[in-house]
């Protein structure tokens, strides 16, 4: 019923920028809160930033003052936009949208496909 479409992913050198785009589709009643993940190879996924549907902000300690998420909610889209990477921060990065369907009114938590960001050094 809702899909997930990332873009902005690549090869990029350390200290430079990407910005990722997620934007959702389909039986949408309404969009609460919105977040990116990555995974790395050999270890977990964890949570790099989420923004509530009133628009708070929190971010892992790793990319504080680097990373900025926002969204646009007339696209259903949200965006995290990377500065100053490093090699540190390459992974897959998954956005994931809660998000309320038409008809049945639950809550779900919709996933991206991932893409891949790598930071060479």
């Amino acid at each position: 019923q809702v899909q997930l479409v990332e873009s902005g992913g690549g090869l990029v050198q350390a200290g430079g920028s990407l910005r990722l785009s997620c934007a959702a589709s389909g039986s949408i009643f309404s969009i609460n809160d919105m977040g990116w993940y990555r995974q790395a190879p050999g270890k977990q996924r964890e949570l790099v930033a989420s923004i509530t549907s009133g628009d708070s902000t929190n971010y892992a300690d790793s990319v504080k003052g680097r990373f900025t998420i926002s969204r646009d909610n007339a696209k259903n889209t949200v965006y995290l936009q990377m500065n100053s990477l490093k090699p540190e921060d390459t992974a897959v990065y998954y956005c994931k949208v809660v998000v309320t369907t038409i008809s049945t009114k639950r809550a779900l938590d919709a996933w991206g496909q991932g893409i891949l960001v790598t930071v060479s050094s």
